[in-house]
């Protein structure tokens, strides 16, 4: 547990009782504060309840007065489509409004540190597709190389959960557009910024605003090194926006698919092979086709910002190299679920977008593709392009007609259920085929979550 600094002996207020919510309240009662909480779910107020914290309704007049502070679960909308109203209240009596991800930065650093030899780092990882697993390719690299390191934020444990840091220690966050867009401190050490695509556009009010709560690590947060993906004209924009010229090599670019020139400091990958440059100059090589946990041009991404990652703290390519060999790959993210009569199983359940999506289907050369559920904003356009490898379609979900229909050039068959698609995929199957699950689609339509969708497919693989 992280105690939490600048609140002892006031009343802060946590709205939302979920992973983060509870861990928020713990942690300011452990740094000398009175948390009082309130969430509308009577569920989530009873555990509270019994786990001895102090419930208010913080929806009732006069609730927020004396209150040093508000922290805002990521779930609750702050701004778009509209303000919870208790968030509108907290504004109207000058209540500042935060995150656990603000306490965590407040709160990290302690006096304990001037006893250690080295510094503990804090490497915080953003963008729209990849970034949980780069967050966990590199806290793996670190404990590969024998670097003491904790994985938290929107992967494993919430950033308060965490223990205390020790000499030398790194924490690696995963950081969703939900919790910089509200953070007051961010300062990382090392940011990294993988990629863009249209996602949570209704939270946001489109892409610009959803491009802005990202780039706020970077432009409020004020890294020591970042490391930029460059493949859109988002990243381009970030990296121009922190370097002070050519060759400063503070800044990182990374790229999958084209060479990255120049006297700057960038890492790319192309054709299979991970290249890092400096000063215009091959430093590190890696090919990145023998490793089982890091397939396709996405995940070849994902490993050039966990590489840079690493080198910015002084780990050398041959470490690095090794540690990705025994990479096992995250479950439900281009997860190799089963080998069957030369017919590989891939659980990609947490490509919910488009990009996503065509990234994964960009990683196999022969598909049996499951995919649908409720669909996102912008529809499917982005996916017609990156068809080529798609044998056949196997539609899941409510919407499984209209999903399919918008398959132009595609042979796609409306399944409905996850019982039927792999059932039917299998049935199609040729040797050297990949039956693989990237929905395109978010699956609250027919499951609670990603997670429970992937389990689904896993379990009707292993149920043949």
């Amino acid at each position: 547990m992280i105690p939490v600094q600048g609140y002892a002996g006031q009343t802060v207020a946590v709205l939302g009782l979920g992973r983060t919510g509870r861990a928020a309240a713990v942690a300011l009662a452990e740094g000398g504060a009175r948390p009082v909480v309130w969430d509308d779910s009577a569920a989530a107020r009873e555990a509270a309840d019994d786990a001895g914290l102090e419930l208010r309704d913080l929806g009732k007049q006069g609730a927020l007065d004396h209150v040093a502070c508000l922290i805002v679960s990521p779930g609750i909308p702050h701004l778009y489509p509209k303000p919870n109203p208790i968030i509108a209240a907290a504004w109207d009596a000058d209540v500042p409004v935060d995150n656990d991800i603000g306490l965590f930065f407040q709160s990290f650093a302690t006096a304990e540190w001037n006893d250690f030899d080295t510094t503990p780092r804090v490497i915080a990882v953003t963008g729209s597709n990849g970034k949980s697993t780069t967050a966990a390719l590199i806290h793996h690299i670190l404990v590969e190389n024998g670097r003491p390191a904790q994985l938290a934020g929107n992967i494993g444990r919430g950033v308060l959960d965490i223990e205390p840091a020790h000499d030398g220690e790194v924490v690696v966050l995963e950081l969703s557009s939900y919790q910089t867009d509200l953070a007051r401190s961010m300062t990382p050490d090392v940011a990294v910024f993988t990629n863009l695509s249209p996602d949570h556009l209704d939270r946001h009010a489109g892409l610009g605003g959803y491009f802005a709560a990202k780039r706020r690590l970077f432009a409020e947060g004020g890294p020591d090194r970042a490391v930029i993906g460059v493949d859109e004209p988002e990243g381009r924009y970030i990296a121009n926006q922190l370097i002070e010229g050519a060759g400063d090599d503070r800044v990182l670019r990374i790229s999958s698919g084209q060479k990255l020139t120049g006297q700057g400091w960038n890492v790319f990958a192309r054709k299979g092979f991970l290249a890092e440059h400096r000063k215009g100059r091959q430093v590190g090589s890696i090919d990145l086709r023998r490793i089982a946990g890091l397939p396709g041009a996405h995940n070849h991404q994902n490993a050039c910002a966990a590489y840079a990652a690493c080198r910015t703290l002084g780990l050398g390519p041959k470490g690095i190299e090794a540690a990705m060999q025994s990479y096992p790959g995250l479950p439900h993210r281009s997860q190799v679920v089963a080998e069957r009569d030369g017919v590989t199983f891939v659980n990609d359940s947490k490509a919910t977008n488009v990009d996503s999506a065509a990234k994964a289907l960009q990683a196999f050369p022969r598909i049996r593709w499951i995919c649908g559920g409720l669909q996102k904003e912008g529809g499917l356009d982005g996916l017609l392009s990156h068809l080529g490898h798609v044998a056949k379609a196997y539609v899941i979900g409510r919407e499984a007609a209209d999903f399919a229909r918008q398959l132009e050039g595609a042979d796609a068959v409306v399944c409905g259920t996850m019982a039927q698609a792999v059932a039917q995929a299998v049935a199609d199957a040729e040797d050297g085929d990949v039956v693989l699950l990237a929905p395109a689609a978010a699956s609250f339509d027919q499951y609670d979550s990603f997670e429970k969708r992937g389990e689904d497919f896993i379990a009707q693989v292993k149920a043949l």
